[in-house]
């Protein structure tokens, strides 16, 4: 028997089994969050869902698409640093 118990937080937190979870926490963290990173943003972009670390923005004007696709590294930059890893590679503009 073991002497030692861990609480719930710390198993999810450490045990590889759970790997995939945090992951999809953290990508979700990312999708819910994206318009308090970037609340400049919140009338032009929305954040839809990541997929293998692929950010998809919604973006229904042409000339935003283009700039923020200018402004892609930047944005994939401050996203990771939020969540402390690489969450976000790219990110990909859909209508």
């Amino acid at each position: 028997m073991h002497s030692e118990f861990k609480s719930i937080s710390e198993i999810i937190k450490k045990e590889k089994a759970f790997d995939a979870l945090r992951e999809t926490a953290k990508e979700a963290d990312v999708v819910e969050r994206f318009n308090e990173l970037f609340p400049d943003l919140s009338k032009v972009a929305k954040a839809v869902k990541i997929k293998q670390k692929t950010l998809f923005l919604r973006v229904e004007n042409s000339v935003w698409r283009s700039e923020l696709n200018y402004k892609q590294q930047l944005m994939i930059k401050k996203i990771n640093d939020l969540i402390g890893e690489n969450v976000v590679t790219s990110i990909r503009f859909i209508s």
